[in-house]
């Protein structure tokens, strides 16, 4: 898989491509079974995920900082298929307080969870902290993933065994982790105002959603979990994700629409990766275009992701007893 692939569409080894939708990779797959929780399934590839997730008979819960977008998206959803199973529930990954409510709200629900995607994100913002004190862009896609992941694992596991099917965790990365800062993730620094850069520190962020999914992967074979990890990237999309660049990322599409994909494209590696009976086993991974591919020598540095594990706990530790 390689720039001909993406410009062409021609399948990879998995007999899909770059050109492939979410409908097709997901063709004659019966989710009946499933539930799945999406956070960021209110608009652009969310959406489109959960709306195929849907269509494939899986219970959805789109998890959402904004609920009168997810509510807009659940009817449109139903406007489709008025017997999909669709729900929402508030989550704003920035917020430790807000994924602990999540958390809490949806196991009361006392439904299993077979899936669960990690995809909302933000990308490219001005310098900001959270409320607990984080770099806003690695507050929001790492660390609220990798609480929110925590807080659901045991529901997952709980889940795995009663049902003998699979979990599965994917996590939505992007080629952009390969540009990040020097040695990958600014331990040190990660709060500094001081050589922040709003693209460097979007990749790390990205570095760190392959690095955490490598290592729930090692953790899940370790301790013999039936579920699996992985990461994916979706590929280049015109979505709100470019809003603090838009203009910017305008002007390049111009002179590069044919490395870009549509969204209904864009949310297939997602339900490649989420659904497919092929991948029954498969952990560990980083795929693009419906492939495995090789991430980069940083995303597969096992020393690495086990301090970014380490760290990402005691920085949430130390905002939860600063915040109490």
């Amino acid at each position: 898989m390689g720039i001909v692939s993406l410009i062409t569409g021609r399948p990879g080894s998995s007999g899909f491509g770059s050109a492939s939708t979410a409908e097709q990779v997901t063709d004659g797959i019966d989710a009946t079974n499933l539930t799945a929780v999406i956070t960021g399934g209110a608009s652009g590839i969310g959406l489109e995920t959960a709306r195929v997730l849907a269509l494939r008979k899986a219970h959805v819960i789109i998890a959402a900082r904004n609920m009168a977008a997810a509510n807009e998206a659940k009817q449109l959803i139903l406007k489709e298929d008025d017997t999909a199973r669709v729900d929402t529930l508030k989550l704003d990954l920035s917020s430790i307080a807000s994924i602990k409510d999540f958390a809490q709200n949806f196991i009361a629900l006392n439904l299993p969870l077979n899936i669960l995607i990690n995809n909302a994100g933000i990308m490219f913002c001005p310098y900001q902290i959270s409320e607990d004190g984080i770099e806003m862009q690695f507050a929001t896609n790492h660390i609220g993933h990798f609480l929110l992941t925590n807080l659901l694992l045991d529901t997952m596991n709980r889940t795995a065994k009663e049902t003998g099917i699979e979990g599965r965790i994917v996590n939505l990365s992007s080629i952009a982790h390969q540009y990040t800062y020097k040695g990958g993730i600014r331990f040190q620094k990660i709060n500094d105002r001081a050589g922040y850069s709003d693209k460097k520190a979007y990749g790390q962020s990205k570095l760190a959603n392959i690095l955490h999914a490598n290592e729930l992967s090692r953790r899940f074979q370790e301790e013999g979990v039936n579920i699996t990890a992985n990461s994916v990237h979706p590929g280049l999309i015109m979505t709100n994700l470019f809003k603090h660049s838009a203009v910017v990322m305008r002007f390049l599409k111009f002179f590069s629409f044919f490395l870009w994909k549509n969204v209904p494209q864009g949310a297939a590696t997602t339900c490649y990766v989420a659904l497919h009976p092929n991948l029954k086993g498969v952990t560990g991974k980083y795929f693009l275009d419906c492939n495995e591919m090789p991430p980069s020598a940083l995303a597969r540095d096992e020393t690495l992701a086990k301090k970014l594990w380490d760290f990402s706990n005691k920085m949430i530790n130390s905002a939860s007893k600063t915040s109490a």
